[in-house]
C-alpha cells in the first residue's frame, strides 16, 4: 500500500491506495507547532481505526506548501512507517510543461491538480481548487501549464469578516435559500457563496476569452467546490479526490527512481 500526503495551510489530506484502488483517505488540520510523534499517533490511531496494518504501508510521497512542516513529517512516516518519502520538489518527475515565469514559485498543490487533470481529462483544462486560497490553473491545448490566477480562499474570507467586526457570528457554508437574507446568518451565506459563485464565473469567462477558446472544460477540486458548483455552470466537473489521485500517479512514475 502506499500512503500519499497532501500538506495545506488549513488541512493535511491523507490517502491509501492499494495498488490503483483507495482504500482510504481522511484529513486532519495543520497545525505548525504539532511534533511529529502526535502527527504519528495520530496517523496510527486513524489506520488501526480502519483495520489498516501500518506494516502494509510500502511507500509514500508527500505534497506540501507548508515547508516548516516538511522535516516533521518525513521524520513521523520514517519512525512509525518505516518508509522514505518521495517529496514533490524540484528534480521530481512530472511530466509538466510549465510555460510560466518562475517554475519554483509554482505551488506544489498545484503542479500535482495539473498532472492529474490532464492525464484523467486531456486538454485544455480549467482547474480550480477551492482550499485555503482559491486558485485556477490553466492548461492550453498542448497540454502545458500557462498560468493561472490566486484568488483569496472562501474560509478565510469569511474568518476575515467575522474577525474585524464585532457582531457578525460565525456561519456554516452552505447555500442559502435565497440571495435576498432575511437575517444576519442568510446575509452572511448569501455574500460569501454567491460573492464567490460570481467571481468564479467571472475569472472562467475571462480566462476562456483569453484563449480564445470556449471548449475548455472547468474541473473543480477541494473542500468548498460542490458548493460553489451547484450555484453556477461553467464548472463541469468536481473531482474531490484530484490531488491525492495525483500523488499516486507522480508516485507509480518515480518509485522505480527511488
Amino acid at each position: 500500500m502506499i500512503l500519499c500526503m497532501d500538506v495545506g495551510n488549513t488541512n493535511i489530506k491523507y490517502a491509501v491506495f492499494d495498488k490503483s484502488k483507495l482504500v482510504l483517505s481522511f484529513r486532519v488540520a495543520t497545525e505548525h507547532k504539532k511534533p511529529s510523534d502526535e502527527y504519528g499517533g495520530q496517523l496510527l490511531s486513524i489506520l488501526n481505526n480502519n483495520k489498516i496494518s501500518s506494516d502494509l504501508i510500502e511507500g509514500g510521497i508527500i505534497s506540501s506548501v507548508v515547508p516548516q512542516l516538511d522535516y516533521t513529517l518525513e521524520r513521523m512516516l520514517s519512525t512509525y512507517l518505516k518508509i522514505k518519502p518521495l517529496m514533490l520538489a524540484p528534480g521530481l518527475k512530472t511530466g509538466l510543461n510549465m510555460k510560466v515565469d518562475n517554475v519554483k514559485e509554482v505551488g506544489a498543490d498545484r503542479v500535482v491538480n495539473n498532472v492529474a487533470a490532464i492525464r484523467k481529462y486531456g486538454a485544455p483544462l480549467i482547474i480550480i481548487d477551492f482550499g485555503t486560497a482559491t486558485t485556477f490553473n490553466v492548461i492550453d491545448s498542448k497540454g502545458e501549464f500557462i498560468g493561472g490566477v490566486i484568488a483569496p480562499g472562501i474560509k478565510g474570507s469569511l474568518d476575515s469578516l467575522v474577525n474585524g467586526t464585532a457582531k457578525l457570528p460565525r456561519v456554516e457554508i452552505e447555500s442559502p435559500a435565497h440571495v435576498i437574507g432575511k437575517n444576519t446568518v442568510t446575509n452572511m451565506q448569501s455574500g460569501i457563496v454567491y460573492g464567490f459563485a460570481g467571481l468564479v464565473e467571472y475569472i472562467v469567462k475571462k480566462i476562456k476569452r483569453e484563449m480564445k477558446c470556449d471548449n475548455v472544460m472547468t474541473v473543480a477540486t477541494g473542500g468548498f467546490s460542490e458548493v460553489i458548483a451547484k450555484e453556477i455552470s461553467c464548472i463541469d466537473n468536481v473531482d474531490k479526490l484530484l490531488t491525492l489521485e495525483g500523488l499516486k500517479y507522480l508516485y507509480d512514475l518515480n518509485s522505480t527512481e527511488v
